[in-house]
């Protein structure tokens, strides 16, 4: 079975967007954007929701052609490309930059997904990860979190049903305070 992780950039009051979709607040140093670049080529699939899929994508798939393009943007923008992708929508007709949409219950198909072959799988988006934390499907939170407070947006948790038990896997501090957390999920 395929593992399942949910990765994101966050604040210390725990959103991943601030009011109006702003994620100017997270900009990465050189150190976490390797990470964040390494964990891309090692992802085997990445399932988008929307918002997400709309700000990756309009961005990304030509950002290695900008003037002034630094060797690991370019680097990201050639290993974001090559990501096989799904993106969960039913308000787009079409993606592109090796992706399929899927209009259909998301649940069904990150089941589907998971038992299938392949390497491991990221969610990114609040809202599939929150469909996904709820159907108990996510095996690992990887919280990037970043000193500041925004005071509202878009949360990383959604509100459960009830406790979720998480073991911790690993702690790195990255420059600027940024701390990244790994729990894997209890079942």
């Amino acid at each position: 079975m395929r593992k399942l992780t949910y990765a994101m950039n966050v604040s210390v009051d725990g959103y991943i967007a601030a009011p109006g979709d702003d994620l100017g607040w997270s900009v990465p140093s050189d150190e976490l954007f390797q990470w964040w670049s390494d964990r891309v080529a090692a992802t085997g699939l990445a399932l988008y929701g929307r918002k997400l899929w709309e700000t990756m994508s309009s961005h990304w798939p030509t950002a290695d052609q900008q003037p002034g393009a630094t060797p690991a943007q370019i680097e990201f923008a050639h290993r974001w490309r090559d990501m096989p992708k799904v993106v969960f929508s039913s308000t787009i007709s079409t993606v592109d930059w090796n992706a399929r949409l899927v209009t259909g219950d998301p649940v069904a198909e990150i089941i589907r997904l998971k038992a299938g072959e392949g390497g491991p799988m990221d969610i990114v988006g609040a809202t599939l990860a929150a469909a996904a934390m709820r159907a108990g499907l996510i095996d690992e939170y990887v919280t990037v979190t970043h000193p500041v407070l925004l005071g509202g947006g878009t949360p990383y948790f959604t509100a459960l049903e009830g406790r979720m038990n998480l073991g911790l896997v690993e702690t790195r501090i990255f420059p600027g305070g940024v701390v990244l957390t790994r729990y894997q999920a209890r079942r």
